[in-house]
């Protein structure tokens, strides 16, 4: 166990409104708001500009790419005239960063080398936990010791290298914070930003590119007074804010073309999960899910996206005239509290400006080398599991074990030993009552095979590494687990992360990606072939706060 104030302990010293950094508990939720703020000293819905996060800055090697991440505590101005204290990734190379972080930008099999410092105050100034972290590469199949595993942490003032080889497909992943028991305090003060891999076969597409391709990281926060973050997480439940951020801007407002748009929307929400949908229910094309590509487009007007999913998803503006505006709305999901203007996301303002005609279609086909991937697999002869989300004597558990009982078996305890080059069906049960859990499995992509024996929605039907699992729901998953020497691997149309990679062993998180959750303690691992000392997630690759080279 860390060395510190476990999260518990943090939460019994109360609200401290008067700290350098506020971030208070509160125990009664208003019908409207949670916010302490006024409302009429928050930012009327649509009134603030959209904004794109920077876009990180590499030093290139021979090697390949190098970045320097710093884990900061900034102010930003997030509500008019408030400063606001948050945790943020701030790229020291291209000198830019905040809440959301960095977006960077990688290539597929192009390596790349993140060195994440701790340079937060050393103990929280209002919830007083030590401000360790990890950070999760989430939609990577990172190896163990890179992987971000919750009790791998860097503590303030040490730093460490990842390495991430960059060999899955085209996807949207995001970077975020993992440390053991403050996971939802960090995420929700800031810790995480998009990480984008791009690769020939999505290059060589007709969709739309460059500023027409755009990241929407979701949250949902809570303010007091003073324009401080106010953390609330009701009873180790869940953790729900009033405010709608978008790349940290409340409700902004985007002028667009009359043209096709891509949108990677991520939800980064600590607990709430959102059904969007356009105003005036227009359809939008899902183009994209967790691990990439869908094998073909899919037409819907409302998807359900729950705490760290990802849906690439194409709008056309040129059904709209000039003038017309148009919003992007949260239709609810239940067990997620409705405040005042929780219903609203964000707002598009059609122009007339002209626009390039090139990169501006959805092509019938989107992946052509499906056929190889997860989304080819076939559930015959597959192993099978099954895991159980619940709740008991006040603790949250998968299968009836919780991380602390991993941590008091020396981290040796596991929900499953996999063989690399298996293919598996796992089924999750909720049986926590009226509670959601989006459910995410660490290293693979996998196939939704089904919920409660139904075909899952089309905008499920991609790769996905979060599910979300509804209350008292059953969902069948479809995965195979990499090999080494796999036959196919030389076939150069094959996705590069089902080649096999002699690293593909060791220990990987499963968790529900309801932080508060995770945080209390709702995580399980599994271990895929050989547990060696290689690749252990703690001990193989470990902070240090030796001098930097």
């Amino acid at each position: 166990m860390p060395d510190a104030l476990t999260r518990r302990d943090a939460l019994k010293v109360g609200a401290l409104a008067s700290a350098a950094l506020t971030l208070p508990l509160v125990t009664t939720l208003r019908a409207s708001s949670v916010s302490q703020m006024a409302a009429s000293k928050l930012p009327r819905p649509y009134s603030l500009p959209f904004r794109t996060p920077p876009v990180a800055q590499p030093v290139m090697t021979a090697t390949g790419a190098r970045y320097r991440i710093e884990q900061r505590l900034l102010t930003p101005e997030i509500i008019p005239g408030y400063r606001t204290p948050v945790f943020g990734y701030y790229d020291t190379i291209g000198g830019a960063g905040g809440a959301p972080g960095p977006t960077i930008v990688a290539r597929q099999g192009q390596p790349a080398v993140v060195r994440q410092v701790n340079a937060l105050p050393r103990d929280h100034p209002a919830l007083r936990y030590r401000d360790w972290t990890s950070t999760h590469l989430h939609g990577s199949p990172s190896r163990p010791q890179f992987d971000g595993y919750a009790s791998d942490i860097t503590q303030p003032g040490q730093w460490k290298d990842y390495v991430y080889e960059n060999r899955m497909s085209a996807r949207t992943l995001w970077y975020h914070d993992h440390g053991v028991h403050h996971t939802a305090e960090n995420a929700y003060m800031g810790l995480a930003a998009m990480y984008v891999c791009t690769d020939p076969v999505e290059r060589a597409l007709p969709l739309p590119k460059g500023e027409f391709d755009l990241p929407l990281v979701i949250t949902d926060k809570a303010f007091t007074s003073d324009g401080s973050l106010l953390f609330n997480d009701n009873s180790h439940s869940s953790t729900f804010g009033d405010v709608v951020l978008v790349n940290g801007v409340p409700w902004p407002t985007l002028r667009v073309t009359r043209r096709k748009y891509r949108f990677r929307i991520l939800n980064a929400s600590v607990s709430r999960a959102y059904k969007l949908a356009m105003s005036d229910g227009s359809p939008m094309t899902v183009v994209g899910t967790d691990g990439g590509l869908m094998p073909a487009p899919q037409s819907t007007t409302g998807f359900r996206i729950g705490m760290a999913e990802r849906y690439e998803v194409v709008v056309d503006f040129s059904r709209y005239s000039a003038g017309a505006r148009v919003q992007l709305v949260n239709r609810g999901v239940p067990n997620a509290p409705d405040y005042d203007n929780t219903d609203k996301i964000m707002r598009f303002e059609v122009t007339g400006d002209a626009f390039p005609t090139t990169d501006n279609a959805v092509p019938e086909v989107l992946d052509p080398t499906a056929a190889r991937g997860v989304m080819s697999l076939r559930p015959q002869g597959a192993i099978r599991r099954e895991m159980r989300l619940e709740r008991s004597n006040g603790e949250w558990q998968i299968s009836g074990v919780t991380w602390r009982d991993i941590e008091e078996s020396g981290y040796h305890l596991e929900f499953a030993t996999v063989q690399p080059g298996t293919t598996e069906v796992w089924t999750i049960r909720n049986n926590s009552g009226g509670w959601f859990h989006p459910l995410h499995i660490h290293l693979v992509d996998f196939q939704v095979l089904s919920r409660n024996g139904a075909p899952p929605p089309v905008h499920e039907r991609g790769p996905k590494d979060v599910v979300y699992t509804g209350e008292n729901e059953r969902v069948d998953l479809l995965m195979r687990f990499h090999q080494a020497g796999d036959p196919n691997a030389a076939d150069p149309a094959r996705r590069p992360e089902e080649l096999a990679y002699p690293e593909d062993h060791g220990r990987y998180m499963v968790h529900c990606h309801n932080l508060t959750h995770e945080d209390h303690d709702m995580m399980t691992q599994f271990c895929v072939g050989a547990d060696t000392a290689d690749v252990d997630p703690i001990s193989a690759a470990p902070a240090t706060d030796r001098p930097e080279d």
